[in-house]
């Protein structure tokens, strides 16, 4: 799940958008004028506001300022607020963060963002529950259906999560995005029922093959990999 945090300057020029990520935004200099759906917000060094996805949000500085700024999708980032618990420990953490991206230091890039959500998020608040998929039983229902065209919403859908918390689940449960993996269940069943003796044609129609040539040069694939 891709998150992108950096370091922005922000001036008297007006600007306005929404985006369909969160936006974290952690003030480092200067003071920084946002109005959020209508409402008013002024971030200055130290402060730290939470912008939510689909949220029109209107920005300037009069005097100029500096930001430390993560834009994620991370869908953890729905159950915070708008501001963190632990204000301090935010804080410092994004002094620290800022030094570490103003020396070009990758850590900070690659593992600020967990750090910034762990640190948002209210201390003492018990882990939520996962919901467990049944990953066994999901590949047999993927399997019974895979002459249809299945997307990620439909997997989700079965498993009774978002598709951005399925593709999340997926990938820290079997290291591939869920088209990789349901790929990967295509040509399984693919090479079983060639091996039963069906033919390619009738293979490619039973497993979502838009013809037998195209089963046919991802089982080629599959096999010099």
């Amino acid at each position: 799940m891709h998150s992108d945090l950096s370091l922005r300057r922000y001036d008297r020029a007006h600007g306005s958008h929404s985006h369909e990520h969160f936006q974290i935004l952690l003030g480092l200099e200067g003071v920084l004028e946002l109005e959020v759906a209508g409402r008013g917000q002024r971030i200055g060094a130290g402060d730290a506001w939470l912008v939510p996805p689909g949220e029109r949000h209107d920005f300037e500085s009069a005097h100029g300022a500096h930001c430390l700024v993560l834009d994620t999708a991370h869908p953890a980032w729905a159950h915070c607020a708008s501001t963190p618990a632990q204000p301090q420990q935010t804080r410092a953490l994004a002094g620290y963060l800022a030094t570490a991206l103003r020396h070009g230091q990758p850590l900070a890039a690659r593992y600020g963002p967990g750090l910034l959500l762990e640190s948002w998020a209210a201390a003492g608040e018990p882990p939520r529950v996962r919901r467990r998929i049944d990953w066994a039983g999901l590949a047999e229902w993927a399997a019974a259906h895979m002459d249809q065209p299945l997307t990620v919403a439909d997997l989700a859908q079965r498993a009774l999560l978002s598709p951005s918390q399925f593709a999340q689940r997926c990938q820290e449960a079997q290291g591939l995005s869920p088209m990789q993996w349901l790929r990967g269940l295509r040509l399984d069943q693919a090479q079983q029922l060639r091996r039963s003796g069906l033919g390619v044609a009738d293979v490619a129609q039973r497993t979502g093959y838009r013809s037998p040539s195209a089963l046919t040069a991802a089982l080629r694939r599959r096999d010099r990999a």
